[in-house]
């Protein structure tokens, strides 16, 4: 058989038959990758065509890069290469296995996070993962067994032009087809999985890399005449807050309770006839609380980060990376900053892992946090308190009350949880639930690590209430992202009890939003809303008119609040019409919407969601808030914050 395989390489230009090879196991490895791995909601032939083609041209053109050497070097190129792109589109799938997302230049350089998320990687593998790198296994054996005959000297000028020639006919083929399909893919690219759908993952990285430099470059470019429009637009979109709750909350404290990974679909859930979330199932409905039923989070590729960005700024996360890391020294006008300047209070994050993570230790300084507790400010009594992320809820809860108390009031605070995080370990001495029976081991352990943090939110209730802080409180409690990613969605079908169409799983993104407050008249509230609004509906809550602060949300508590609802993609929600991956749909019904009157409503808000994605991408790339200071602001100065010598 081997010397079958030789005789066939006789006679031939070796090192051209041989990077044909490699192009063709990587054509096929890639596409059948981007089939199986992701969800990419392919439809029709053109997009099943597009998707098996695009590959092709990518894996001809950066390993038709090796016909610019000579010799021995042709090789090593042409497998460097392919062992790097190889690389490159393992790491995507573990990543999406992860996030649901794609990787991204900005991600590429938050190194101070990787060591934070490592404990995830082993549950990311598969036994089949080998199978990536099974076609880079082949061709070292047939270079190291010498079945290729190594060749010195050039690849003829000809064939080279002519691979190259098509390479590039295949890309500029793929685009045109790409393009006739989905007009502006890439000057409308607010999907990554539209461009890997129609262009393939390597082109989708050099486009990423593309739009990340020129991100960058809106910084230096920016000047003070490109937030003129953003201004016009944030107060044309104003909306007067509503005066039976405008100041109820003044004077009072504010704790913010972010719930790591909680989904809105466990309030009154029952796992084998038990609460999953017992306490928070009566926080919602107890006759102080107001509970929005229909509040969506809005965050990309930086999850826990957005959706604090989204919360202290009322500006979107960016559609790569994360403004957290790319953007931690600009000037903003955070919830910290103006709730100190305008009321006096004292401000402080409560967070059970390490400063570093998500640059929290430096972003901080810039929305004006005084106090920032990260994990040097705990004790951490035995591994057995110890989540994948930091602290467990209830220690945490625990100690961080001996900071509130000592805190001067009236305080602004947030507390992170950590505990119930993705791959939701838990010792089993800690659970008090059962698991579910959908056999996906992330989904079933999912049940028992939320029954853990809602016993921590009440046991923290309870703490605030021996203190003496609750009655002089306001308690927000909001699920920061989801926590089950549609990677799931088999197992959320036996969790729901009903297929998770378009619609149902556009309504998984909802999160729980928690307004509690002693006096405060309680009700279920089902205004359409998101992350981006919680800002001005709290500043409002506090007496402090936002008319003339850069926000792109609305008070959920106005009467004319904006309950379109953008998606960090460009996708929307809204009480008439869904739109999810470029078709719109009925909510009540669940069908696809066919009425052309409609669907002409249905463009134009899709038309209004872009555009301002668009503007609050502008105001943080181009740093445009150090160009404008609303009147009795002044700019934070982080130089003035020192969170390692900190004292109460």
């Amino acid at each position: 058989m081997r010397n079958l395989v030789k005789n066939h390489w006789k006679g031939t230009n070796s090192f051209l038959s041989f990077y044909l090879l490699a192009a063709i196991l990587l054509w096929l490895k890639t596409y059948m990758t981007q089939q199986t791995q992701f969800q990419l909601n392919v439809q029709g032939l053109l997009q099943q065509f597009l998707l098996f083609i695009n590959p092709l041209g990518s894996a001809l053109l950066f390993l038709g890069l090796s016909f610019l050497f000579n010799g021995r070097k042709k090789y090593v190129w042409l497998m460097v290469t392919d062992t790097l792109m190889s690389i490159l589109l393992y790491a995507n799938v573990l990543y999406y296995r992860f996030f649901n997302d794609y990787i991204t230049l900005p991600t590429l350089f938050q190194t101070q996070n990787f060591g934070d998320v490592s404990g995830s990687v082993p549950s990311l593998i598969r036994p089949f993962d080998f199978l990536f790198f099974l076609d880079l296994i082949f061709l070292f054996l047939l270079l190291g067994m010498k079945v290729v005959k190594v060749e010195g000297g050039k690849v003829s000028r000809k064939r080279a032009l002519a691979i190259v020639t098509l390479a590039l006919g295949l890309t500029c083929l793929n685009l045109g087809l790409a393009e006739s399909d989905r007009p502006q893919l890439l000057t409308r690219g607010f999907d990554r999985n539209y461009i890997v759908k129609y262009l393939g993952l390597y082109n989708y990285t050099i486009y990423d890399a593309v739009e990340s430099t020129k991100a960058s470059a809106q910084k230096v470019m920016a000047d003070s005449d490109d937030v003129i429009e953003i201004i016009n637009y944030t107060k044309s979109n104003y909306v007067e807050p509503n005066p039976e709750y405008f100041g109820i909350a003044e004077g009072k404290n504010v704790i913010f309770i972010h719930l790591e990974s909680m989904q809105n679909f466990l309030i009154d859930y029952q796992l084998d006839g038990e609460e999953v979330t017992p306490f928070l199932n009566r926080l919602a409905k107890d006759k102080n609380s107001l509970y929005f039923d229909h509040f969506y989070h809005q965050t990309a590729q930086g999850k826990t980060a957005d959706a604090e960005f989204l919360l202290e700024n009322s500006l979107f996360g960016l559609p790569q990376g994360a403004a957290f890391i790319t953007n931690g020294t600009n000037t903003y006008e955070a919830a910290p900053a103006i709730v100190s300047q305008t009321k006096g209070y004292t401000t402080a994050v409560f967070h059970g892992n390490s400063g570093t993570f998500w640059n929290r230790n430096e972003i901080y300084k810039s929305f004006g946090y005084d106090y920032f507790f990260d994990i040097n400010s705990y004790n951490v009594a035995s591994d057995e308190d110890l989540a994948e992320y930091g602290l467990m809820d209830k220690p945490f809860f625990e100690q961080s009350i001996d900071y509130l108390v000592q805190l001067p009031q009236p305080f602004y605070v947030k507390l992170i949880t950590v505990s119930n995080h993705y791959p939701y370990k838990i010792d089993e001495d800690l659970t008090t639930i059962g698991k579910h029976h959908t056999g996906d081991k992330s989904v079933d352990q999912y049940f028992q690590t939320a029954r853990y943090a809602d016993e921590a939110i009440e046991q923290f209730f309870n703490e605030l209430k021996e203190t003496g802080l609750y009655e002089n409180s306001i308690i927000i409690l909001y699920g920061d992202h989801y926590g089950i990613s549609e990677n799931h969605n088999d197992a959320m079908e036996t969790v729901l009890g009903t297929e998770v169409t378009p619609v149902v799983s556009a309504d998984l993104q909802r999160v729980p939003l928690i307004i509690h407050m002693p006096g405060l008249k309680g009700q279920t509230i089902h205004t359409y809303g998101g992350q981006i609004d919680l800002l001005p509906t709290v500043l409002h809550l506090l007496g402090i008119d936002t008319k003339d602060y850069i926000q792109f949300g609305t008070d959920l508590l106005a009467e004319h609040h904006d309950q379109v609802v953008a998606f960090r993609n460009g996708d929307y929600v809204s009480p008439t019409i869904y739109c999810i991956d470029g078709t719109y749909y009925d909510p009540l019904t669940g069908e696809e919407i066919k009425d052309p009157d409609l669907l002409k409503v249905a463009e134009q808000l899709k038309t209004k969601v872009e555009n301002k994605l668009k503007m609050s991408d502008e105001v943080i790339n181009g740093d445009l808030l150090r160009f404008y200071t609303p009147p009795g602001f002044t700019p934070v100065d982080p130089s003035k914050y020192n969170y390692k010598d900190q004292e109460l």
